[in-house]
């Protein structure tokens, strides 16, 4: 049977795998569904449409699931779903989608999302990335897979945040941050690539002297976005990693940080 504390409130209609641990006064809505090897923390607040894959860890005082923060919205049953493995730490809010988009919020597996983190309505979150404390995404903003956002980043609506990418302390997002760019500054300007993460993350040496190369391209070279991403679509035959970049450059829709 859950390990549920006996002053928790979990509603008949929750769904939760026979092995989840409850804390102490946590509330759990009639929608939620939790998988196996989930912790929870006391005074934690899981509510609204909610599904949470395996082993995750959620600290006290979070709330997943509440209804957006949009006027627009106007009850319907939208969603959050959350996938494995992810450490959720202390008054972490998450915020259910909305219609106006396709109606789910959305964090992967393997994120690490440190205290006072916001998700706000339909932002989607890829794997392995990690968010400090206060770091903040506005509605439908989506992190690639690796990403990092540094502590009180604070990312506009309908960012998008490319993967392996890195910000500095307090950055403020307006427009797209490219794969393995580093970004900092009010507003985020671009300053070289995430040379460190790459290297933790197994890329080689001659792959990292590839990427720097595009990012001079892209912003050393004097160079329009356009004609840029014609001389790094040359480069993806020596480098097929840049292919990511090409891609998201492609389809970015707010234009990049210069």
């Amino acid at each position: 049977m859950a390990a549920i504390h006996p002053t928790a409130l979990v509603h008949a209609g929750a769904r939760l795998a026979n092995d989840v641990e409850v804390g102490a006064y946590t509330v759990i809505g009639e929608h939620v569904e939790i998988g196996t090897g989930c912790r929870i923390g006391p005074h934690a607040v899981i509510t609204g449409h909610t599904r949470i894959g395996r082993n995750n860890r959620i600290f006290q005082f979070v709330s997943l699931g509440e209804a957006p923060q949009d006027k627009k919205y106007a009850g319907e049953p939208t969603r959050l779903e959350i996938g494995d493995g992810n450490t959720i730490r202390e008054f972490c809010t998450f915020n259910c989608g909305t219609v106006q988009d396709a109606g789910v919020t959305r964090l992967g597996n393997d994120n690490w999302v440190m205290a006072y983190v916001h998700l706000a309505h339909d932002c989607h979150v890829g794997d392995h990335a990690i968010f400090a404390n206060n770091s903040q995404l506005a509605g439908h903003v989506r992190v690639d897979d690796h990403a990092i956002l540094g502590g009180f980043t604070a990312v506009h609506q309908f960012c998008h945040i490319g993967a392996h990418s890195i910000t500095a302390i307090g950055t403020v997002v307006l427009q797209d941050i490219p794969p393995f760019v580093t970004a900092s500054g009010n507003t985020a300007q671009p300053y070289g690539v995430n040379s460190e993460g790459l290297k933790r993350r197994g890329f080689s040496a001659d792959t990292i002297v590839h990427i720097k190369r595009a990012y001079k391209t892209l912003y050393k070279s004097g160079l329009g976005v356009e004609d840029a991403k014609r001389a790094i679509a040359a480069q993806v035959d020596a480098c097929p990693e840049l292919k990511l970049m090409l891609d998201f450059l492609a389809n970015s829709t707010r234009g990049i940080i210069r």
